[in-house]
């Protein structure tokens, strides 16, 4: 009896360190780098270091955020897409990566066929913002003062080719109106022309438009999800608002370099499945006018696919020139 004690201990031994073994062969290094193609300090960045920090404690390991800003985020999506697919390098960023591929003559990857897409992180419906003074109340009196004025009416975003401007561009499309686009470099002086008064309407991110907003300094006339935004309760989307099917929400999702259904990217799949749906998550997320990703795996790989090939059309259908 002794001796089957003894070789049942070793043969539980040895499983364990086998177990462990495959556990940090997984990362080599026991590290996970998740590179955020934008500066430090943004909402993509933001969402990265939470996300490292559930990441390394769901899973045991070393964490850490690497800024690779630069060329709408395409700097940092190279550098991934060349690393090794065994986990240890990772991707955070936002709806630029799905809309680059339009509007960029050539990248030095394939969105598609490059990466691995993991889980949505959060998402984040945008707003249609008025000055305070702005004549129109609804979005249906906004419509008709741009029909009754076409090409006269002006709406401002943080840059060409970003979600905020192609909100604007599909906006105008589904609305069937023309107002002229006027592009900032940066949300925060679009945002200082709105409360001046200087340009008329504005597509942006909550999280910059809700201290506005609570101020008095603009109006919101609604969002442009499909469904209401929980911290503007009385806000109609514009699908409520009259311009059916409209929706143009922000996102920002988790990539890693192109593993073709590896054991390490269904374990970071199924990592994030639990982490996305936790309550402290959600809590977190709040703090940035922002709600946990729901897609992961196959099913946000479908929705990248969709997203490249809606903004592709919207990017031809507005004739945004290329870079």
């Amino acid at each position: 009896m002794k001796q089957l004690a003894r070789i049942a201990l070793a043969v539980l031994a040895f499983a364990c360190v086998t177990v462990s073994g495959a556990q940090a062969q997984s990362f080599p290094g026991n590290q996970i780098k998740i590179i955020v193609p934008f500066p430090a300090g943004g909402t993509t960045d933001i969402l990265a270091r939470f996300v490292a920090q559930y990441l390394g404690d769901k899973l045991g390991v070393t964490t850490i955020v690497e800024n690779r800003p630069g060329a709408s985020g395409t700097i940092g999506s190279e550098v991934v897409a060349k690393s090794p697919a065994d986990g240890s390098v990772l991707l955070i960023t936002a709806t630029h990566h799905v809309i680059n591929p339009s509007l960029r003559k050539s990248l030095p990857y394939d969105t598609q066929k490059d990466f691995s897409p993991i889980a949505v992180v959060a998402t984040a419906p945008n707003a249609l913002c008025v000055s305070k003074d702005f004549p129109a109340k609804t979005v249906a009196e906004l419509i008709a003062m741009a029909k009754k004025q076409p090409g006269k009416l002006s709406f401002g975003s943080s840059g060409i080719g970003g979600a905020n401007h192609l909100s604007g561009e599909l906006f105008e499309q589904m609305a069937g109106i023309n107002i002229e686009h006027i592009p900032y470099k940066g949300a925060a002086p679009a945002m200082n022309d709105l409360i001046g008064g200087h340009i008329p309407i504005m597509f942006d991110t909550l999280p910059t438009v809700l201290p506005a907003a609570e101020a008095g300094s603009i109006r919101v006339l609604a969002v442009t999800s499909l469904q209401r935004a929980a911290s503007l309760p009385n806000v109609p989307t514009l699908d409520e608002a009259g311009v059916k099917g409209f929706e143009a929400t922000s996102w920002f999702g988790m990539y890693m370099p192109q593993a073709d259904g590896s054991p390490v990217y269904k374990k970071l799949v199924e990592a994030m499945k639990d982490i996305l749906a936790a309550p402290a998550t959600r809590e977190k997320f709040a703090t940035q006018g922002v709600e946990p990703g729901k897609l992961t795996g196959g099913e946000f790989g479908t929705f990248v696919d969709a997203e490249i090939k809606k903004w592709a059309a919207v990017v031809k259908t507005a004739n945004v020139p290329l870079e």
